[in-house]
């Protein structure tokens, strides 16, 4: 039987060859390393994204529909489900409260895509008498940290958002199909079909932020998309060939119709520099609790309470006119929308709005989890200082290239004075996040939800993932049950 892709000199096929041909020792040492950390930061998220209210709303639904199965719910004790199941659910939960990694030019979260679907994997071989090291689901985590960007990049980054698609949700299939068809050892003809069948079930609607609770799971569909291909593959179903170039209904063809750039694609950044250029360096960490495209703005208005004390004390606040936001159009069409003034805001919402970001920072002076929590949320004196922030789409930061993420902040107070500044990136994308910073993160992240103990117990686990002989030990770790970190 031929195991090579149907047309290897093509971008499909170049992607399978290299997927099916990449081994642990063709990464560099300080790829696996950062991959380490980058992990450490997706459990933390999925710990304390397990028990917050709309993530015991989905697993109390998908428990109550699943018959038991062989897959942990990280966080929950005793409860095991499907592959396909435990992958939404776990997803949902590193998704849970926006605090999960970003590439910061083709946007997606990849440990909320990868992990789940990689510790599924994992666990569902056990009943065929298979284990997986540390080092196998390592080299598998980078393949999918470079499909994934790879696909947003050959459809123009962000553009995806600004035309209303849920840009990761489209991405993450291609990601996961690679990474699971990595661990499994699929051929390259095999990985062709799981990519073709992961990517025929890409979709993801924008909408969802404004207040659904489907929009921390969207990034679980298109993860249990991708498992769900890579496992129809290793069984000899076949998929779509060719499927990002192919010209009438390929993945590339249609999902860049309506692109604000000519041409409408870019099929060679699907393998331009594969291998040797590394997509995991631009994944970020975030440092806010908020959509990234939100994080310009925490920063500028911090940065002017800091540099101005007594203009921004709290005293003052009520001196201020209005607040001018400025930010590309991708940042603008996902953050800039305008809260309505006749319903309540949802966390969901809150958290993806450029207007309760800037008014938290300047009323608490952070944007962590508790600003989002049942008691902080639709505060008067919030709502009226939301009020005055005006988001504008600024063509000029478009014109400048690379800008997803430059601000500009500008606030005038009542007296005439006025006060602005201006971010190219927020804190975590330029510079990244170091891994100590990671560190830092997980250890306030978790400090309410586990024992030190345990904590310790999976830090160093994850740290030293290269040497572990079986993943499923860390998996297991994960189970038991944890705490809700906010109001809910």
């Amino acid at each position: 039987m031929d195991t090579s892709p149907s047309n290897p000199s093509g971008v499909t096929g170049q992607l399978c060859n290299w997927i099916a041909g990449t081994t642990y020792s063709h990464i560099p040492h300080d790829v696996i390393e950062r991959s380490k950390y980058l992990i450490l930061d997706g459990i933390a998220c999925a710990m304390v994204g397990s028990r917050l209210p709309w993530s015991e709303t989905a697993a109390n639904a998908i428990i109550r529909m699943e018959s038991p199965g062989q897959c942990s719910i990280i966080g929950w004790q005793d409860k095991k489900i499907s592959p396909m199941a435990a992958t939404v659910l776990n997803s949902s939960f590193i998704q849970g409260f926006e605090l999960d990694d970003y590439h910061s030019k083709a946007p997606l979260h990849s440990n909320s895509l990868l992990l789940p679907a990689l510790f599924a994997a994992a666990q569902a071989g056990t009943a065929d008498g298979r284990s997986f090291s540390g080092a196998e689901v390592l080299k598998a985590y980078v393949v999918g940290c470079e499909i994934g960007p790879r696909v947003g990049l050959a459809l123009h980054g962000g553009d995806l958002l600004s035309r209303g698609w849920h840009s990761g949700a489209v991405q993450g299939p291609s990601a996961v199909a690679a990474a699971t068809s990595s661990l499994l050892g699929l051929t390259p003809a095999q990985t062709e079909s799981a990519l073709g069948i992961a990517c025929t079930q890409a979709g993801g609607l924008m909408a969802a932020q404004f207040g659904s609770m489907a929009k921390r799971m969207q990034h679980g569909f298109a993860a249990r998309n991708g498992l769900f291909g890579t496992l129809l593959a290793r069984e000899g179903y076949t998929g779509i060939q060719e499927v990002y170039e192919v010209p009438y209904g390929g993945f590339l063809s249609c999902f860049s119709q309506g692109a604000n750039f000519e041409p409408k694609s870019l099929p060679q950044e699907l393998v331009s520099g594969l291998g040797s250029q590394w997509e995991i360096e631009g994944i970020r960490v975030k440092l806010h609790a908020a959509m990234a495209a939100l994080h310009g703005a925490i920063d500028c208005i911090e940065y002017l309470q800091k540099t101005k004390p007594d203009l921004f004390a709290e005293e003052n606040l009520h001196n201020i006119e209005h607040i001018i936001t400025k930010h590309g159009k991708a940042a603008y069409e996902h953050g800039g929308w305008i809260a309505p003034v006749d319903k309540p805001l949802t966390t969901t919402a809150a958290q993806m709005s450029i207007q309760y970001a800037a008014a938290a920072q300047l009323i608490d002076r952070e944007v962590l989890m508790a600003q989002f929590g049942a008691s902080k949320l639709n505060r008067p004196e919030l709502i009226a200082l939301m009020a005055k922030v005006q988001p504008q789409h600024d063509p000029a930061i478009d014109a400048e290239g690379d800008s997803l993420f430059t601000t500009y902040v500008e606030v005038f107070f009542k007296d005439g004075t006025k006060a602005s500044y201006m971010v190219p990136a927020a804190r975590g994308i330029s510079p990244p996040c170091s891994n100590d910073d990671i560190v830092d993160k997980w250890r306030r992240l978790v400090k309410d939800v586990l024992d030190d103990e345990r904590r310790d117990q999976i830090e160093k686990m994850v740290l030293g993932l290269d040497n572990l002989e079986d993943v499923v030990e860390l998996v297991q770790l994960l189970e038991g049950d944890v705490e809700c970190p906010i109001d809910g």
